[in-house]
């Protein structure tokens, strides 16, 4: 197969695996939500946070050192090191998981106790922690099939994982109802380190019938290979477990200060569960499909950078700016609109509609966030993007202990705030500087909202017409004309040359989509 033609297959199959298992996950939280309450959600979100950080020491670099180490071993003179290039890095990352899931299972009592000062998260951190060398492998497996050029292994493995999670926890919760909120997280995070597993069995199988196809030869590593593994792990490890230990201290710190102006744990987790639980990912759904855009574009900015074509690098820069600023007002918009009614139609909860609603107006900056995080590091600006993370980092831990014992959740929601706009901001103003590119106020700000207004004025005669028909064809109908409203008036001028202009025919460069980092949503 042609590269073109392989890489458009490949990125039609990540952009509606993603978007098909973001769907399923999405419909799965809302279930979990209701089987567990909010509270529950809280606690979930807590045990996260610790484990998020055992995830970063066991896997962070694990891919990307695959992925390179194998791209390079294949266009050298002996492709069959191949092979023995991504043994080793396997190996570095079981031992990794391994490290990461003891120090998790017999750290798990006091940092549930004193850390995250509930005793309940316990058991689920115990019940984590031995998925974590089966993730690092899996991470090493995935990193070469993308040095193959081969996403369909990846996407298998991670559809069978996401089902056989949601009916285990979906059977385990039966099994574990009336027993309390922290059984029933054990059995969700139970079923997350199963499915981890048959993840991570499902790599090996795939990897076991792809080195078949390997290039004949000496298949043991590289005599460099251990220089050149830890050069590109040593970073990666060092900056993002800074990172992840400063967001578990500040979820940890969250309900805690929340409790003070609350008076009560139970009630704090619950705002808290409500929030990271069920707001924002509702807020962060539609983003899969500027993953989409980020498939094509990224790649290209990261070449136009490396071969000095700074006309080229301007144009697809400010394409993607567009793109992003396009989708994401739209987003915005229709969130605000349909805040209450999502929150309930989702939840049965007026809260979370009160946080989608609040939240809503920032979904341009946390989107334009993180495709601004994405395009600098795919232009060598790595360590800037990691000084600001830390400086936002520190910030937000400040601002928590000063607003949120005065102001409780509010002020929680107005340190977001401030947060995605310093970040979005400083990376923003980093990448134009960086390609020597001026903020196109009208094709990226103005013109959106301009286009806005009419659209959701549409929206909401639409919705006040199907009211009768219940509340999802109230949103769904108002939604959609909305939507298709602001699209046609963005199309001339705006749209259509960004869209047409896109080049299909790239290979796909160091560049990968992973590198995007989540959308701020700790």
């Amino acid at each position: 197969m042609q590269k073109p033609t392989l890489y458009l297959k490949n990125a039609m199959l990540l952009t509606i695996s993603g978007f098909g298992l973001r769907a399923v996950g999405m419909l799965f939280r809302v279930w979990l939500a209701a089987w567990i309450g909010a509270e529950g959600m809280g606690l979930y979100q807590l045990a996260l946070s610790v484990y998020n950080l055992a995830v970063t020491f066991a896997t962070a670099g694990i891919s990307v050192a695959a992925t390179r180490l194998v791209a390079e071993e294949l266009a050298s003179d002996h492709p069959a090191k191949a092979a023995g290039a991504l043994r080793r890095v396997a190996g570095t990352g079981a031992l990794l998981g391994l490290a990461a899931g003891a120090l998790q299972f017999l750290a798990a009592y006091p940092a549930s106790k004193y850390l995250l000062g509930d005793a309940r998260a316990e058991l689920s951190l115990r019940l984590l922690a031995p998925g974590l060398p089966f993730m690092a492998v899996a991470a090493a497996l995935r990193g070469y099939f993308l040095a193959r050029r081969k996403v369909a292994p990846s996407v298998e493995s991670q559809t069978a994982e996401q089902l056989l999670r949601i009916a285990l926890i979906a059977w385990l919760l039966r099994q574990v109802k009336g027993w309390g909120v922290g059984w029933a997280c054990a059995a969700v995070m139970l079923g997350s380190t199963a499915g981890e597993i048959v993840s991570c069995l499902l790599m090996l199988l795939f990897w076991l019938r792809d080195r078949r196809s390997l290039p004949a030869g000496d298949r043991r590593a590289p005599a460099d290979i251990a220089p050149r593994l830890w050069r590109i792990l040593l970073p990666l490890e060092g900056s993002r477990c800074l990172a992840s230990a400063l967001a578990a201290a500040e979820n940890a710190l969250v309900p805690a200060c929340l409790a003070l102006y609350t008076g009560s744990r139970a009630q704090a987790l619950a705002q808290y569960g409500a929030l990271k639980g069920m707001a924002l990912p509702v807020l962060f759904f539609p983003f899969s499909i500027l993953g989409a855009l980020a498939t094509l574009l990224l790649p290209e900015i990261t070449e136009a950078h490396i071969r000095g074509r700074t006309v080229q690098l301007q144009n697809l820069l400010s394409r993607m700016l567009l793109l992003t600023a396009t989708f994401s007002v739209l987003g915005g918009g229709l969130f605000t609109l349909y805040a209450q009614p999502l929150g309930r139609l989702l939840y049965g909860s007026g809260e979370v509609g009160l946080y989608l609603m609040v939240l809503g107006p920032l979904t341009p900056l946390m989107y334009l966030e993180s495709m601004v995080d994405g395009a600098l590091k795919g232009m060598g600006q790595q360590m800037a993007t990691f000084r600001y993370s830390l400086q936002d980092s520190v910030l937000r831990i400040l601002l928590i202990l000063l607003a949120l014992p005065r102001f409780g959740i509010g002020g929680f929601l107005g340190v977001m705030a401030f947060s995605n706009t310093f970040t979005c901001l400083m990376n923003l103003h980093r990448l134009l500087d960086t390609a020597d590119l001026r903020f196109d106020w009208l094709r990226w700000a103005l013109r959106p909202l301009a286009c806005l207004a009419p659209a959701l004025g549409l929206a909401w005669l639409v919705s006040g017409c199907t009211a009768p028909w219940g509340t999802l064809v109230q949103i769904g109908a108002g939604g959609a004309a909305g939507a298709l409203a602001y699209l046609a008036l963005m199309w001339p001028g705006a749209l259509k040359p960004a869209l047409c202009g896109m080049r299909s025919g790239r290979q796909k460069t160091s560049l990968q989509i992973s590198d995007i980092k989540s959308a701020k949503i700790s």
